[in-house]
């Protein structure tokens, strides 16, 4: 089995919305269309901050997407690259998708000069962290959100 990982295009648009679906329902979040119009529309608009997204892809049919962006950092001269949403359908998980989303996203950061790549998941994702232990250290940081 190949994986293949390429950027988004717009004729990805009706198996980018089932992907992201599944993804948002795996963390029981449901969003208004506008949302999906929205970002869909983001991941396209040129600009050094906007997000950008990859499709993998296996014997033709897409089973993962990323999306990612970039953001200034007071600590470095570099931008950082926040991994935001990282998802592979269920029936491929195990299969190196996740792994080859995670390689192209660092290796899109690289290539603009960005080295720090990071995520976060949350802490019952027992299937993502033995992926995300085995691919980059964790950090100890924990998330706080003012809502």
């Amino acid at each position: 089995m190949t994986v293949t990982v390429r950027p988004l295009e717009q004729s990805d648009h009706a198996e980018w919305h089932r992907l992201w679906t599944a993804y948002l329902k795996f963390y029981n979040t449901v969003l208004p269309e506008e949302t999906y119009q929205l970002t869909w529309k983001r991941l396209f608009t040129p600009g050094d901050y906007e997000p950008r997204g990859f499709i993998a892809l296996v014997d033709g049919k897409p089973v993962g997407l990323t999306h990612y962006m970039y953001h200034r950092s007071c600590w470095a001269e570099a931008n950082n690259c926040y991994l935001q949403d990282l998802f592979a359908d269920p029936e491929i998980r195990g299969k190196g998708v996740g792994t080859a989303l995670i390689d192209a996203v660092r290796q899109a950061a690289k290539a603009v000069g960005v080295i720090n790549v990071y995520w976060m998941t949350h802490e019952t994702n027992a299937t993502a962290r033995k992926l995300y232990d085995r691919v980059a250290r964790r950090t100890g940081f924990i998330e706080y959100d003012l809502m």
